[in-house]
């Protein structure tokens, strides 16, 4: 028996495309595979809108020594719009070999954080806990001066900076005297009974005064340091925002083999582009509040390949299809308040975008009804993006994740007519893991999508889908593992449109 269905399949992929659109970690877009195994001569040009609603809590507790988490101001919706283009073409050489090029936007990110919470503005809190430190650190030092804002730091240092100056003219004239009484003692060993106790009296007193005037030496290099880092804390200004970009360009050589060419192995290389910029801002932050990061656009090289069954009569297709992870040396410029004129500097590190790994599946039931199934897994739990003056200064990873993600679909498709197939899907993401980065704070979702294809044409048709997105809820940590947020019941809805030509 024979399925005439091709329509129906290109109806349910296109909300295939929709679904893997806002996917765990930074997961945009399916690999191109799908389109490599449609028959005969292929093409097409597809728009993907992503309009999701992340709405949450700051935490209450965010700047005290209290580890738990406890609900504070309102996070209005933090995940902007992201729109994006994909397309890519396809041609049979002979009834053996087959060969494309596809250009998609694998990987990015578009966060921005706005109102009044933790993720906005100026660390205060952490400007004030570095006052509080500042006080209890001169209380254990037996100075009980009031420091509780930047003016009485200052008089702090003022009023330590004069005791030591003049602790240093003490022992300045203390030592002028003890090089005067042993010159003296020198010259007369008989006056040793009165100059004797005068001298050891003064070296113990410069001993003392010497321990004295270094204390405060330190104290006030501490205290500075404080004040530095408090004066550059408080400039900060805006919101956290986030911006990742990425554009693939995938050539693919495909070969069938067997003697009804129902087997086809293909593969190509990659070509990627990555950039992004982070800002991060707010008391959510601490002391890396007010850090600014950016690399500009790099280049970088992958491969793609893959295997499919392939029974054109009853719309049967299987195909598993491997993306490699791309090494990018990018140069990354740093700006980390906290540190001051140390924390600014460009470094050259490694971002490699992770691997993926694809399995598309579908079968005709009977003439007009075809059955999809896919599966795809990203290893997020290997990525990470660690620059250097961050992760020098905290010893941490800028952004990571916890677990691997894995994303499953199945969809029905129903031919109406010979112009019109309407198709329906029903979705799952794992997320990469519970708690998750602040950049991101979503654990995974499940999703529903109705998709429709109309024939303009026997080559030409239109395709459209749209999808809702149950987001998981799910909690916003640091690199540290301090919970900052708490982010729950918030959705989103994905809508794409495809124009496509098909020539047999």
């Amino acid at each position: 028996m024979s399925f005439k269905i091709s329509s129906l399949a290109l109806a349910v992929a296109t909300l295939s495309t929709v679904s893997i659109a806002n996917a765990a970690g930074l997961d945009r877009s399916t690999q191109p595979s799908w389109a490599f195994t449609e028959q005969g001569t292929f093409a097409y040009v597809e728009h993907i809108t992503i309009d999701p609603t992340i709405e949450g809590k700051d935490n209450a507790k965010v700047a005290t020594t209290d580890a738990n988490f406890t609900a504070g101001r309102n996070v209005p919706d933090m995940a902007d719009d992201y729109q994006f283009l994909n397309f890519g073409a396809k041609a049979d050489v002979n009834d053996t070999i087959s060969v494309g090029a596809f250009f998609d936007q694998p990987w990015g990110a578009d966060v921005e954080f706005s109102g009044d919470n933790n993720f906005v503005g100026a660390p205060t809190s952490i400007v004030n806990g570095i006052y509080a430190q500042a006080a209890a650190g001169l209380q254990n030092a037996g100075i009980p001066l009031p420091v509780t804002n930047a003016a009485e730091l200052q008089t702090a240092i003022s009023t330590i900076q004069n005791q030591v100056t003049a602790g240093q003219a003490r022992l300045d004239a203390a030592n002028t005297q003890l090089a005067q009484a042993q010159a003296a003692l020198a010259a007369n060993p008989a006056l040793a009974p009165v100059l004797t106790p005068q001298i050891t009296a003064l070296q113990q007193g410069i001993a003392a005064g010497t321990t004295q005037v270094a204390a405060g030496n330190q104290a006030v290099k501490t205290l500075s340091t404080a004040q530095a880092a408090s004066q550059n804390l408080s400039q900060v200004t805006g919101a956290t925002n986030v911006s990742i970009s990425s554009q693939n360009f995938t050539g693919l050589l495909g070969v069938k083999l067997g003697e009804k060419k129902n087997i086809q192995i293909y593969g190509g290389p990659t070509i990627q582009r990555l950039e992004g910029d982070v800002h991060l801002r707010g008391n959510a932050y601490k002391t890396a509040s007010g850090y600014d990061a950016n690399f500009t656009r790099d280049t970088a090289y992958g491969w793609m390949a893959g295997i499919a069954y392939l029974k054109p009569e009853i719309a049967l297709k299987a195909a598993l299809t491997y993306r490699s992870e791309i090494d990018h040396d990018v140069n990354m410029t740093e700006n980390l308040p906290a540190l001051g004129a140390t924390g600014v500097g460009t470094n050259e590190i490694t971002i490699t975008t992770p691997k993926s790994v694809n399995l598309d599946f579908q079968t005709g039931i009977n003439p007009t009804t075809l059955l999809t199934a896919k599966a795809r897994w990203v290893p997020w739990s290997d990525f990470a993006i660690k620059p250097k003056i961050y992760g020098s200064a905290s010893g941490l990873n800028l952004v990571s994740y916890d677990d691997d993600a894995w994303t499953a679909e199945v969809g029905l498709g129903k031919k109406l007519s010979p112009q019109l197939a309407i198709s329906g899907t029903v979705g799952y993401d794992s997320g990469a893991g519970n708690p998750i980065t602040s950049l991101g704070p979503v654990e995974g979702n499940w999703n529903v999508g109705l998709g429709a294809k109309y024939n303009l044409t026997p080559e030409w048709a239109i395709s459209g889908g749209v999808k809702y997105l149950m987001f998981g809820d799910a909690k916003a940590k640091l690199p540290d593992g301090s919970i900052v947020g708490d982010f729950q019941d918030n959705d989103g809805w994905v809508y794409g449109v495809r124009l496509s030509y098909q020539k047999k």
